[in-house]
């Protein structure tokens, strides 16, 4: 059989070469089928829980309408409502129409209860069928000839609120993934391709990597991209949290979703399909739903535990009442009571529910959560450390001076071997010399022999030259003189320029520390929390943004490889730490820390080792993200207890401890009150908030 298919011209092959029609290549086409079988499955689970809803929902309303027939005939309902009503054959109708409540109304849950056994994990649907099937075939045993009392209508009622509170659960789960829906509704339909001098309408399904399209004022840009031409303020609050509308300009990248202002934008599209920013963010989002926490595996325990408990106390109370109650339809009706009343529905909706509302919350503010046990650990964090450049500070260096120490070249030359080194590189320092290069008309030169010096520069050959841009304590290790005038005092960054391993130049770069920082680091220690920040950078500038941020400590001039060796004392120090930091430069120390937040700058949000990734670059968002861990984290246990605190005080009622008080729980109302706590619990996770 073909293993590969061209989606153009339908031939199959056996292996992964190329269509011959449109050059795509096979492994391209059979993984395009893949992401394409996962997308299908998606929706087919979505319209699975769409039907289930509307299943239950139309099961409720015949369910409820039948019930009211079976009230009326009823004997036990005549003599509370004090009426009476019979004819001959009166109670094969009523026998009639409780069949049909029990085998259609009932048929989720004598489904579920086989579904269960089957996989040997006895649930909410065991208890719930066991229940049902006690009292529907013990009142047919008394329309036959059996000595007893109908329990038609509390069989009725029951499935009556079982199904009401499947079709709010249904609802509910469905509703916690309707931010996931909006998200993959912000894209546009259609596109203006740009070809030539025509602008053609397109889908978006049809845009490629570095087609040039129009963007309208206040139109959606339909793909990832960068501005090639204009500039204008873009909306991004759908998608990064940003309230405020963003400037951007020509190089700016640009969000597929976003909306734009009030100017016309020319842009190049660089991210589409499962490559585009919204793809990540909803793989991710979705990703965040279906991990299992510990606090969730903890709700699974229970439940098999609730189940266990139930089943032995429903039991335990059928034999006691049958032995020392008034009848056996007595301790029938006790026995279906407590099965009810036990079943753990609240507790199988009380922590996914928290999740799906947690990360749905998230994602539409600009925190996308990889790991959720993690997350739930925002509550035990004592030390937060923060990465400086771009993260406490503003990580656009500005080259504020340029000194000379070889009267062969001069300041625009020393710019220019720089900038040529860092070309390509996303760094700001990079960013810094590149842009007061441009400024002074420098035009950059050919590079080879490129190398990253791993935590002391880079180096390349310009013209047979060697050159390298280096750090003062690269400078150090190699035993180069420094000249006097560039002392140690200084709080700016210095990139020193060497031709041939002899220093002519040194470019002086400025940081900004952010306006956010400041409210960010009073905002954590607020809360009790230690903060520190780790930094490649020396030791005088580190000191000076610490104690303008008051920070409670800082480790400068360290390497990439050492700042997993900070975490590591930290956390050898009694610390819970959470690291914040690019997701790159910072990997060992996202990794080993207790919380990995990594800052990903607009549309980088595939930092692989980090528990979370902050869209935007604020520190702010960092207390943002704790405050709602623990808040998501207290939601939870709420949830827990509750779902399984009532049952202490209710199973005990609906085994009928206080019937000699005359407090006694019919089945029906053992199921309001376990629809109610289900109900409860879903409206708490609702409440869930995330403060800006």
């Amino acid at each position: 059989m073909s293993a590969y298919k061209c989606p153009k011209c339908g031939m199959k092959y056996d292996h992964p070469g190329k269509c011959n029609m449109d050059g795509q290549t096979l492994v391209e086409v059979k993984k395009e089928h893949h992401n394409r079988n996962n997308r299908a499955h998606k929706d087919h689970n979505h319209q699975h829980h769409q039907m289930m809803m509307v299943d239950f929902k139309h099961r409720f309303i015949v369910s409820i309408l039948i019930t009211i027939p079976i009230l009326v005939l009823s004997p036990l309902v005549q003599k509370l409502l004090g009426f009476s009503f019979t004819f001959g054959g009166d109670k094969y109708l009523l026998f009639g129409l409780s069949s049909f409540i029990f085998f259609w109304g009932g048929l989720p849950f004598l489904k579920g209860i086989i579904s269960e056994l089957i996989h040997k994990k006895p649930g909410m649907m065991t208890l719930i069928a066991i229940a049902i099937s006690v009292a529907y075939f013990y009142s047919s045993a008394v329309v036959f000839g059996l000595k007893g009392k109908f329990f038609f209508w509390e069989l009725a009622t029951l499935i009556d609120v079982m199904l009401l509170g499947h079709w709010i659960e249904m609802k509910s789960v469905l509703g916690a993934s309707k931010a996931l829906e909006k998200l993959a509704q912000l894209l546009p339909d259609s596109a203006h391709l740009i070809r030539g001098n025509n602008i053609v309408e397109i889908k978006i399904s049809e845009l490629k990597k570095e087609d040039l399209v129009l963007v309208k004022a206040g139109e959606k840009i339909p793909a990832d991209g960068e501005i090639v031409k204009g500039s204008s303020y873009i909306d991004e609050s759908m998608l990064t949290g940003e309230s405020k509308p963003v400037r951007k300009s020509i190089k700016s990248r640009v969000i597929g979703g976003s909306i734009n202002g009030d100017d016309v934008l020319e842009i190049k599209v660089i991210g589409t399909g499962k490559d585009s920013y919204l793809t990540k963010v909803i793989d991710l989002v979705e990703k965040a739903q279906k991990t299992r926490s510990k606090t969730e595996k903890l709700a699974d325990v229970a439940a098999r535990w609730l189940t266990v408990i139930a089943i032995t106390a429903g039991v335990g109370t059928f034999i006691y009442w049958y032995i020392y109650g008034p009848d056996l339809a007595f301790a029938i009706e006790r026995l279906a009571t407590v099965m009810v009343i036990a079943c753990p529905h609240a507790l199988g909706l009380a922590i996914p529910l928290v999740n799906a509302v947690s990360t749905s919350i998230s994602a539409k503010n600009g925190l996308l959560i990889r790991n959720r046990t993690a997350f739930e650990n925002a509550r035990r964090i004592t030390t937060v450390v923060f990465d400086k450049t771009g993260t406490l500070t503003e990580g656009k260096f500005g080259v504020s001076k340029v000194s000379l120490f070889d009267d062969n070249f001069n300041e625009k030359q020393v710019l220019q071997f720089a900038s040529s080194l860092e070309k390509n590189s996303e760094h700001p320092i990079a960013k810094g010399i590149i842009l007061k290069s441009n400024l002074l008309k420098v035009t950059p030169l050919d590079i080879s022999n490129f190398k990253v010096l791993k935590g002391e520069g880079i180096e390349g050959s310009i013209n047979s030259n060697t050159v390298k841009l280096l750090s003062r304590k690269a400078l150090e290790t190699r035993n180069i003189i420094i000249p006097e005038e560039m002392d140690d005092n200084s709080i700016a960054t210095l990139v020193f320029v060497l031709v041939n391993n002899k220093l002519i130049g040194v470019i002086t770069l400025e940081d900004q520390i952010r306006k956010e920082s400041h409210a960010a680091i009073a905002a954590l220690k607020a809360q009790g929390l230690k903060c520190f920040m780790l930094t490649g950078d020396n030791r005088k500038i580190a000191e000076d943004v610490s104690n303008k941020l008051n920070l409670d400590g800082f480790f400068a001039e360290v390497l990439p490889h050492e700042k997993q060796e900070k975490i590591q004392e930290l956390q050898d120090s009694g610390e819970f730490v959470a690291m914040t930091g690019d997701g790159i430069n910072d990997a060992p120390a996202l990794a080993l820390a207790d919380i990995g937040i990594a800052i990903g700058s607009g549309t980088d949000v595939a930092a692989e080792t980090a528990d979370i990734i902050l869209v935007n670059s604020n520190p702010e968002d960092v207390v943002s993200l704790l405050l709602f861990g623990k808040a998501t984290y207290n939601k939870m246990v709420q949830n827990l207890l509750w779902a399984t605190g009532y049952n202490f005080f209710a199973i005990p009622l609906a085994a009928g401890i206080l019937f000699k008080y005359g407090v006694l729980i019919s089945p029906a109302i053992g199921a309001a009150l376990m629809s109610l706590s289900t109900v409860i619990v879903a409206v708490n996770a609702r409440f869930l908030k995330l403060v800006k």
